[in-house]
Parts: structure tokens; sequence; C-alpha cells
């Protein structure tokens, strides 16, 4: 099937808010009003859902969550769905929704990163329709770094819109921000310099393909399923191949080498002209670095590795289109990612 997009936003569209995964804790409900009000004062109404509850690790029953999405991503007049953030188990979603019935419907964005990978990646494998791998609500009010985009930016570009992003050149060290005592902070602390690193060798690279890709620590559980054939995507929409994106949250250097390696053989990389790896803050493990997890994994494919890339859960962030057609160049003088919603 071919990739289709979502029209773009315009002003007076409905955006919706629903946590298919973790909910927001009562003391953090400031910032998720700061950040609704960031995106009504863009001109767009906001609608939040029933499932929001932060008292456990899911923000309702698993069947809530999955009637909820199903509802916002299928009523024509929400027009995008954005989780506050990620969470630890949308897994439970997946055999839930209606996928025929999201393959009938009027594309609608969904945005997030994280555990909305677990649901975003599929979509777009088993329904076309594009995904947008970016900032979640509560990260909405940061200013954009830069050389990058918000969320927002993408899902108001016109089908056809032809876009590039380029490495900020700081990124941040530390933590999360103090959501509860500064539910209104609107500057990350970008406090370390840094730009993207070839993993597999020297020399410069220019490839390009559909993108696809998403968090490593929740798309592995879905790898070599009917929820993740990314070689029957290759297949059908990028014969040519694939630019395939991955990022670590917060998992060992050994625990991503061994995923990373099971996604390989599951055929995940299969198609992939290069693989973008994002920048992380998970620890290295004794002898093995992240970057050497990544290398040893995916070394054997043979095809450009692109590492510190900012599509992860280290700021500042690229939102990433999974299905749009990319062209990533890199060298001494020049790093790009460039996408295009056709």
């Amino acid at each position: 099937m071919p990739v289709r997009y979502p029209r773009p936003l315009r002003p007076g569209d409905r955006v919706g808010v629903t946590s298919p995964s973790s909910g927001v804790p009562k003391e953090l409900r400031g910032r998720l009003d700061v950040a609704v009000r960031e995106v009504r004062e863009r001109g767009y109404e906001v609608v939040v859902g029933a499932c929001m509850d932060g008292s456990g690790h899911v923000s309702a029953p698993a069947a809530d969550r999955a009637e909820e999405l199903m509802s916002m991503l299928t009523d024509p007049t929400v027009r995008a769905v954005v989780p506050p953030w990620g969470g630890e188990t949308a897994i439970d979603l997946v055999p839930l929704l209606d996928w025929d019935r999201l393959r009938e419907a009027e594309p609608t964005w969904l945005v997030g990163y994280s555990d909305m990978s677990t649901l975003l990646t599929p979509l777009t494998l088993l329904t076309g329709v594009a995904t947008v791998h970016g900032n979640n609500l509560m990260d909405t009010p940061y200013r954009v770094s830069e050389g990058l985009l918000s969320w927002l930016d993408v899902v108001t570009a016109p089908p056809g819109h032809r876009f590039g992003q380029i490495p900020y050149g700081l990124h941040r060290t530390g933590g999360f921000d103090d959501f509860a005592a500064f539910p209104d902070v609107r500057d990350y602390t970008l406090d370390a310099p840094g730009t993207w690193t070839r993993l597999d060798g020297t020399g410069d690279v220019a490839a390009e393909g559909r993108l696809i890709g998403g968090c490593i620590e929740t798309l592995c559980n879905l790898a070599g399923t009917a929820y993740l054939d990314v070689p029957a995507f290759a297949r059908t929409e990028s014969p040519d191949g694939l630019l395939v994106y991955v990022e670590a949250c917060e998992d060992s250097a050994f625990t991503i080498c061994r995923n990373l390696h099971g996604m390989r053989l599951a055929g995940f990389f299969d198609h992939a002209n290069a693989v973008l790896v994002g920048r992380t803050g998970a620890p290295d493990s004794r002898s093995l670095s992240q970057h050497e997890a990544v290398l040893d994994a995916l070394g054997p494919l043979g095809v450009p590795i692109i590492a510190d890339v900012e599509c992860g859960h280290v700021p500042p962030h690229m939102p990433i289109v999974n299905g749009a057609y990319g062209r990533v160049v890199h060298s001494a003088d020049r790093s790009e990612l460039t996408q295009t919603l056709g």
C-alpha cells in the first residue's frame, strides 16, 4: 500500500491528547497544562482524553486505552494525536487495535517517541499511514534548537513538502527537568558539544530510502511478528532500500547489543541502505560501550552506520517521519537529514 500522509493541520483543527502508555501524575499536571496551552496558542483546539491517570505505570486498563486511541485516530474531527510522553508497556495495546479499521480511516497524525514507537512503527507498516517520531506533548513548550524542527512544524507541512535538519552541535548530559518545581521551563540545558559519528569506518556518506525505525527497547519485542514486518514494507514501498533509525533509552550496552542482534536476525535491517542511531545517555557496560554494541550487532550489514543523531531520548530532538523519503549526508563539512513527505 502506498504511504499516506494525513492532511496538514490548520488553525482551528482539533488535537487529541491521550496516554496509550503512562499517564501524568498529579504533581506534573502543571506541565501538562503548560503544554496544552502551548498547542492552543498555536491556534488548535485541544481535547484531553480520559486515559491520563499517572498513579500507576499505565494510564488506564489496556482495553480503555485502546478504545480511546482508536476513537481519536478514527474521528475525522481529530487531525493529530499526541501523548504526554511514552512509558513502559504500550505493547499491550497492539493486539487490541483494529488495524483494518485504521487502514480504512482517513489518516490522522500520530506523534511521539520512546514507548510510542510500539504503536507508531506498526501503524505505518500495517496501514501505510505516516507517523512522527518526535517530541512528545510535554516537550512541546521547549524552544526548538536552530537547525531542527518541532512535531508541530511537521504536521502542518503539506504533502510533497521537503525539509532538512542538521545537528545543533550541543546536547544535554543530565537527566530530565523537574517539571513539578518548574512546570513552565522552556529552555533545555544543553551543556556538551557533539555532532554525528560514523561508526563503521571513515569517508563521506550519502544514502537514501524511506525512513522507518524507533526505540530499540520497545521495538525489539515486536521483531519477527506481523506487527513489525519491515521487509514487506521495503518490498512494496521502497524496493531500492530504506533508511533505518534506532535509538536506546536506558538499557545497558550488553542489552542493546543483544536486542539489535535479535532485530537484525528478524530482518529489521535487511533492506537498510544506512542506519541512523540516536544519541543516548544509556550506560556503557563493562568492556562494551554503546557505540561498540551497535557496531557489534549491525557491522555485518556492511552499510554506513551514523551515531549520535538527535532522534532519541537526549535533547534536542529531531523529528523523523516514518514513511517519508529520506536522504542522509555526512561528511567532515556537512551532516543533514532531508525528508520528503511523498
